[in-house]
């Protein structure tokens, strides 16, 4: 199985500051990879770096066989960050519309997939609505619709859930299981462990190290544990690689 994603002793330094650190991991094609650690372990900066956004310090990653920082990969991949990226004075629709002109979807693509997203996301009542007039759920919600218009082949999500109440975060999941089975890779971040349990593979990173990976339940085993918090934890304390 081919990989999606590889990274090889990645680093990104900022001034003193070393946000990622010889970092290197594979995300295969197909397959819903989690990237879990605290605020400040480097989660983000490696996927900025990805989707190219940031260049490396040092050391080198590839996506879809590319190496990155690279514009050819910009149509074939998905991104929705932390931050709002989208325009607060046009409503849900005009972003969607203007997303998908700019991935080069006709009219009719357009409204299809905005159709299917605003349904998934629980947002038709708020198609006409400006992004800067909904609570900051609906705003991330919005985001989500953005990143997946394009129907990209790799899916990079940073922390896509925040801010969304537990029945829709679930559907969320559904919806990310249905893209894996039809063969779209997903690289995302969360802090909420119970979703990590989602992921076919997940890795623990501190102060920009990855310093555990493996599928949920081999995690669990190897730290004997009963919850991927508590794994975590046991890899935080004794600095050990699974």
């Amino acid at each position: 199985m081919k990989d999606d994603v590889c990274i090889r002793d990645l680093e990104k330094d900022f001034g003193g500051f070393k946000a990622v650190n010889k970092l290197s991991l594979r995300v295969k094609h197909g397959e819903i990879y989690g990237l879990l650690g605290p605020n400040g372990a480097g989660k983000t900066t490696v996927i900025k770096i990805l989707c190219g956004l940031l260049r490396p310090s040092s050391g080198e990653a590839y996506v879809l066989d590319t190496k990155v920082p690279d514009p050819r990969t910009a149509s074939r991949i998905g991104y929705m960050p932390q931050e709002l990226a989208m325009y607060r004075g046009l409503t849900v629709h005009e972003n969607l519309a203007f997303y998908g002109e700019v991935f080069g979807l006709s009219k009719q693509q357009i409204d299809t997939r905005e159709q299917a997203l605003l349904k998934l996301i629980d947002l038709q009542d708020s198609r006409d609505t400006l992004v800067d007039q909904l609570s900051g759920g609906m705003q991330h919600r919005t985001s989500l619709a953005c990143a997946l218009l394009h129907e990209p082949q790799l899916l990079f999500l940073d922390e896509p859930t925040v801010g969304v109440d537990p029945d829709l975060r679930a559907s969320f999941w559904q919806y990310f299981e249905e893209l894996r089975d039809s063969g779209i890779t997903i690289l995302i971040t969360t802090h909420y462990m119970d979703e990590a349990r989602h992921c076919d593979r997940i890795g623990f990173m501190r102060e920009g190290r990855l310093i555990a990976e493996g599928s949920p339940q081999e995690l669990l085993e190897l730290t004997h544990t009963d919850s991927l918090e508590d794994a975590f934890l046991s890899y935080s304390r004794t600095g050990e690689s699974a």
